[in-house]
């Protein structure tokens, strides 16, 4: 945290001013906002469209198109992929790379809802332009005239689809930003000077939603700021019911104020959003720096890990593949138990409950019932199982056992909501030693950083079931935080293939 507080250096403090102007107009506001104002300023998510998502498909979209076109002028000049030399066919490979590569060296991918879509269309003109046509100057001094005239035909229409390409996605990236479907739910703690500058800013590039700003010191601060409200203190946002929707925490007070940005981080940690720490917007250059980068920072995270795309990517994709196939594979079991289930006891088949889910988002979880019906159970847990526990049927004590009744949560991963492996999602109210388990352990929240799963390192280590005191509750929360620091996809597979090993061996465990 020392690191991220050196690079602090806006001496000031909050000034008792009115709302400073910017691009957005700022509504004329007479009294303070309401965590209800804030509310209605959340967008929202939409985790499959997001800059970097359209940043990457851009990038691969580019050296789609340029390879199809070389492959298309290699068979149409009488060339083979296989058959033909090395020395022929070389010239065609390089042209998606050269592309790729000018278009990178032009800064043709950096999508910014402040710069012109001109500006951006000259870029990636420029970018892939000059690329080609140096590949295709070096062809014209290596190689006979027609190779070098079938490699020319190559170059400018792969140039023409690239700058074809690139004008649709500026102009989508334009609307979705406009229409704040690019934009992640922010919220700013501290009505400092500092924020006022993330705002202006952020009232041209549109990068960030900032739905509201947070500060303990209310009688010091405006109504609004740029247009966004001031609504409560630090303990308001704590409580509020909608901070699951927020996507992350900027804490914008200035390094003048070290011991109170501490007491901010240290009481912020606990919440599972990624905590930052915003840098020093001195000389920034919305023209060249990405505002949404820049409170992305590594240097900046007080809490949490800045976002892997990469990452995420595999794991929705493995997700994906190996969810659909588990769900054809296991269809005769999962038949069999709806049927015993169903003939067993009254009651519907399936068990929804509400459980918490990525960013303590509420989400509600499938499952095979196992108990006696009970409504009430599906929105709040009231008692954790116990052992030879009245409340379980006949097919449910099997089905516990050897987990049958989890299998359903396939749907779940489907839909985004869980993952294959990850913390297993707990009940809300769900009580140990007669207090709620979210607060026995202060960094219980930060397993809900990553999605829940339907299996875990937790589960495969031993801790699986109730919790039934404080130490068991603490060794599942040690074990769900090595996991997410751990998480990868080879760590991924390896908890699934131990998966069914670790269930045979300890199917006796009351569940």
């Amino acid at each position: 945290m020392a690191d991220g507080l050196q690079q602090l250096g806006i001496p000031a403090t909050p000034e008792r001013t009115e709302d400073i102007g910017g691009a957005v107009p700022t509504p004329v506001l007479t009294s303070r906002a309401s965590l209800s104002d804030a509310a209605e300023r959340i967008r929202p998510r939409n985790r499959t469209i997001n800059r970097p998502m359209m940043r990457e498909a851009l990038k691969l979209a580019d050296i789609a198109v340029a390879a199809i076109v070389s492959f298309l002028f290699l068979n149409a000049g009488g060339y083979s992929l296989l058959q033909s030399s090395v020395a022929a066919v070389l010239p065609f490979v390089f042209i998606p790379v050269v592309m790729s590569w000018g278009l990178r060296r032009a800064d043709a991918y950096n999508l910014s809802f402040a710069r012109p879509v001109s500006q951006m269309l000259l870029r990636s003109s420029i970018g892939s332009g000059l690329a080609l046509a140096g590949l295709v100057v070096v062809v014209s001094l290596l190689y006979p005239a027609r190779h070098t005239s079938i490699v020319l035909g190559a170059a400018c229409l792969a140039f023409t689809f690239a700058v074809a390409v690139h004008a649709h996605v500026i102009v989508l990236f334009k609307v979705l930003t406009r229409n704040g479907v690019l934009s992640e739910n922010v919220v700013l703690v501290g009505a400092t000077p500092n924020a006022r500058r993330l705002l202006q800013r952020n009232s041209e590039s549109r990068e960030l939603n900032i739905v509201g700003v947070f500060d303990d010191r209310l009688s010091r601060a405006p109504i609004a700021m740029g247009g966004v409200p001031v609504v409560g203190r630090l303990d308001d946002l704590m409580n509020w019911d909608r901070l699951p929707d927020i996507d992350r925490i900027i804490v914008t007070v200035t390094s003048d104020a070290r011991v109170r940005v501490r007491q901010l981080v240290d009481r912020l940690r606990v919440l599972p959003q990624r905590v930052v720490l915003l840098l020093d917007l001195e000389g920034f250059d919305p023209e060249s720096e990405s505002l949404a980068r820049i409170a992305r920072s590594p240097a900046a995270y007080m809490s949490g890990a800045p976002d892997n795309l990469r990452r995420v990517v595999i794991k929705r994709a493995a997700d994906i593949l190996f969810g659909s196939l588990l769900l054809v594979l296991f269809s005769p079991i999962l038949l069999a138990t709806a049927i015993a289930v169903k003939l067993d006891s009254p009651g519907p088949v399936f068990f929804r409950q509400k459980r918490h889910g990525f960013n303590n988002q509420i989400i509600r979880v499938w499952k095979f019932r196992s108990m006696r019906h009970d409504p009430e159970a599906e929105n709040r847990m009231g008692q954790q199982t116990v052992h030879r526990d009245p409340r379980v049927t006949r097919v449910g004590k099997f089905i516990r056992m050897t987990s049958i009744d989890e299998l359903p949560q396939l749907l779940n991963v489907l839909s985004g909501e869980m993952s294959l492996v990850g913390p297993r999602p707990h009940a809300i109210g769900m009580t140990t030693e007669d207090a709620e388990v979210q607060g026995l352990v202060s960094d219980y929240a930060h397993r809900h950083r990553v999605k829940p799963g339907i299996t875990g390192w937790a589960q495969i280590n031993g801790s699986r079931g109730p919790v039934h005191s404080r130490e068991e509750v603490r060794e599942r929360v040690r074990l769900d935080m090595e996991y997410v620091n751990r998480a990868s996809f080879w760590f991924d597979l390896f908890i699934m293939l131990a998966t069914a090993p670790c269930l045979l061996g300890d199917w006796r465990r009351q569940r």
